[in-house]
Formats: C-alpha cells, sequence, structure tokens
C-alpha cells in the first residue's frame, strides 16, 4: 500500500485557448497546486469551453452516443432520425425536440431531460 507523502502530484497539461486565457490559467493553475483557491481567480466555462455552455444538450448526446459505442450511422438506423440531423444536434446546429429527445433517450438508455 502507498504511504502519503508530503509532495504534491505534479502532471503536465497543454493549455489551448487565447493567450489571455492561457495567462489566466497559468495563474490559477500555480494557486491550486500552492494549495489556496481565490474566488477572484475563478475562470468562467464559456471562456474554457464555449461549447460545453452553449450547446451542452449536444455534447451530452455525442458522449452518451459514445459511451454506447455507437456511430452517428448506427444511431440513426436504430432511431430512425437521419444521420445528418443527428450531426446537426450534436453540433448544435439543430434543436432537440421532445419527441425525437424521447426517441434517442430509448436508444441510448438514458433520461430524455438531458437532451431538452
Amino acid at each position: 500500500m502507498l504511504g502519503r507523502t508530503k509532495k504534491h502530484r505534479t502532471e503536465t497539461i497543454q493549455l489551448v485557448g487565447s493567450p489571455e486565457v492561457i495567462n489566466r490559467l497559468r495563474k490559477y493553475a500555480v494557486k491550486v497546486g500552492a494549495g489556496v483557491i481565490e474566488p477572484s481567480e475563478r475562470i468562467p466555462a464559456i471562456e474554457l469551453s464555449p461549447e460545453l455552455v452553449t450547446n451542452s444538450a449536444g455534447v451530452y448526446l455525442r458522449g452518451i452516443r459514445n459511451r454506447e459505442d455507437l456511430t452517428q450511422d448506427a444511431l440513426a438506423q436504430i432511431t430512425g432520425i437521419s444521420r445528418s440531423n443527428i450531426s446537426a444536434m450534436e453540433h448544435g446546429r439543430r434543436p432537440i425536440g421532445k419527441e425525437t429527445a424521447k426517441r434517442l433517450a430509448a436508444a441510448l438508455n438514458c433520461d430524455y431531460r438531458r437532451f431538452l
């Protein structure tokens, strides 16, 4: 069994984004690494990943489809929804209606309300 050490675990990550966001992330990472988190240093999620905030249903659809190990074509065959519509929903170009959400949820074994 591993014992506790005083040394903090270190990991290397690659920062991607605008220079302003990267600089804010670097400052934040240093403070977190030192065990200090200042509320004023929190970075809004929209700055880190606009896709997650503006298209959460589409991101969820893509993630749950990948979890079930299905391609867009396979999901299209199961649900009767065209592959192009599934792609448009995943990329936020098409809203997911209630009936469509229920069909997707039945095929993906999840709650339909997450798509709305």
